[in-house]
């Protein structure tokens, strides 16, 4: 894996916005954009990103992820910071990328790829120095922290800042580090396993009546979310930073979600 505590700091950054953001979580970029403008970034889009390529690499199908991570590399090129909102992605760009890529010839400009890559919440909190966030969100919630994430400042850096807003209870419940069952691909090929996992999940966090499930990663808030309203038991669900964002709104006397 790269060594995280070298990554650039600068606050000229790059949006990875990922493929879940483009396909059904738009709110969240649009979000991310807006706190990190808040802290104080440049935020830049390349417009010819696509995937990460971790689909791909999760399948074994490691000659297509190294074509989409080639182009990745392509589009987010430079040395300013590359900022995403989700644990997987951030892991694949810093850790599976530098994996598929042993021996290759480009291994080292893919590697620079990942040695520039911060998942949101630990740029916020140990790249920009941010230790409290203003505002407020009057809710209870369930934090789910995802298993990409996992070795990584990320989690611990999203609960300091959550735990820093105003009005916003955070509730433990039962088996808090067990995964929620999607896996990406691993839903696709045990779906019964991947199902039996996301109600063994829900059924904790039913247990403690929260306001919304949230997370870091939206395939995770996805599967959950989709499991409860296939079940008939909706549950709401949120993106830290939609929290993040709507307690500045709060801040600052606007409407919030």
């Amino acid at each position: 894996m790269i060594n995280l505590a070298t990554r650039p700091k600068g606050k000229r950054v790059q949006l990875m916005a990922t493929c879940l953001c483009d396909a059904f979580y738009d709110d969240v970029a649009r979000a991310t954009v807006e706190v990190l403008e808040h802290a104080g970034c440049e935020v830049d889009f390349p417009e010819g990103q696509t995937c990460c390529g971790q689909p791909a690499f999760n399948c074994g199908q490691w000659p297509a992820a190294r074509k989409v991570m080639r182009h990745t590399a392509s589009v987010f090129a430079g040395d300013a910071p590359i900022i995403v909102p989700s644990g997987s992605c951030a892991a694949m760009m810093f850790h599976g990328s530098t994996l598929e890529f042993e021996g290759e010839k480009d291994r080292a400009a893919i590697a620079q790829v990942g040695a520039r890559t911060w998942e949101l919440g630990d740029y916020l909190v140990n790249g920009l120095g941010i230790k409290e966030w203003p505002g407020e969100f009057r809710a209870k919630i369930a934090f789910h922290r995802a298993c990409h994430t996992r070795g990584t400042p990320s989690g611990a850096a999203v609960l300091q800042l959550l735990q820093s807003i105003q009005g916003l209870e955070i509730v433990p419940f039962g088996e808090e580090e067990q995964c929620c069952g999607f896996g990406g691909t691993f839903s696709v090929s045990f779906p019964n396993v991947s199902t039996a996992m996301g109600d063994l999940k829900l059924e904790h966090l039913r247990a403690v009546h929260p306001d919304y499930i949230v997370s870091g990663d939206m395939s995770c808030l996805m599967h959950l979310g989709g499991l409860a309203e296939r079940e008939g038991q909706p549950l709401k669900t949120l993106h830290f930073v939609q929290i993040l964002r709507d307690a500045l709104h709060q801040h600052h006397g606007q409407a919030t979600h």
